[in-house]
């Protein structure tokens, strides 16, 4: 289970219109059992195995997809394997008469940097699938997302100074002044695929076969850097190191720092704020985390 797709199970769980089934390659995973907890259905199945999909998918409305490039069975299968799994879940969701497929995405960056980035395969991956899903005649709706903010932890992008009461905000490659665009995931990812599956059978919603930003707040990392000092009451530097030591991690930052993720796109989304989506700031953010930093 991702990050993002936990965070979408739980808010159809809060809300209860829909009963969600969280599919997984292992139904005995820790985040799978307090899941099954809290209430939803836990299916088995493994995006290498559209029988298993066909299966999992047996009397289900509508698909949340999302792909994990750098799973390590994934990893293993090459560059392509997430358009790979991507494709097997349209098709057997398309199988298994899915009336709504949404799916979680991102830029392409070699079309949008004309070849500049032709490496950032996670991004192109999900992109390819776009295309794919496009074409498949499954009814659909694209959420593409931003830069995670529970990356501050989850990757160590914020960071204590050693013998120092200051923070240090460490993106790689990432010039000051370019705008990043971030997606608060627990508490707005969530909500915005349930908007679109609420909405999704109202034509005069406009949800079907459009793309929609689920991105909280644009700004730039030295903006965020200040934005946190403020809440958490101690100095926040932003610096940017010179790489990841991994070579398609160093492009993808390039390409967000050079190009942006989504420079002609309205932040937040009007189209899902018209749906009822109440994006949260990068203000509430930081206040919301001052026990991890204090």
């Amino acid at each position: 289970m991702t990050l993002s797709s936990s965070s979408v199970v739980q808010a159809l769980l809060v809300d209860g219109t829909f009963l969600p089934r969280a599919i997984t390659r292992n139904c005995n995973s820790e985040k799978a059992l307090k899941l099954k907890t809290l209430g939803a259905e836990v299916a088995q199945a493994d995006l290498w195995d559209i029988d298993s999909l066909k299966q999992a998918l047996s009397g289900v409305e509508a698909v949340y997809g999302v792909t994990d490039y750098y799973d390590p069975k994934n990893f293993a299968q090459g560059h392509n394997s997430e358009m790979l799994l991507g494709k097997n879940l349209v098709d057997a969701a398309k199988a298994m008469d899915v009336k709504y497929f949404m799916w979680s995405s991102l830029p392409h960056s070699t079309r949008m940097s004309n070849g500049k980035y032709a490496n950032v395969y996670h991004f192109d991956n999900k992109a390819n699938v776009d295309d794919y899903l496009r074409d498949s005649g499954v009814p659909h709706s694209i959420l593409h997302t931003g830069w995670f903010s529970e990356n501050l932890w989850n990757y160590n992008n914020l960071v204590p100074v050693p013998d120092s009461s200051c923070l240090e905000l460490n993106v790689p490659r990432y010039d000051p002044h370019s705008p990043q665009y971030f997606t608060w995931v627990e508490r707005d990812l969530g909500q915005c695929a349930l908007a679109l599956l609420k909405h999704y059978k109202d034509p005069e919603s406009e949800v079907l076969s459009r793309t929609f930003y689920a991105v909280s707040a644009k700004l730039n990392y030295t903006q965020f850097a200040s934005v946190l000092q403020q809440a958490l009451g101690k100095p926040v530097s932003f610096v940017s190191s010179s790489t990841t030591g991994m070579q398609e991690l160093d492009d993808m930052y390039d390409f967000q720092s050079e190009f942006g993720l989504y420079p002609h796109t309205a932040i937040p989304d009007p189209q899902l704020i018209n749906l009822g989506v109440k994006f949260h700031t990068m203000e509430e953010f930081s206040q919301e985390i001052k026990g991890r930093y204090a």
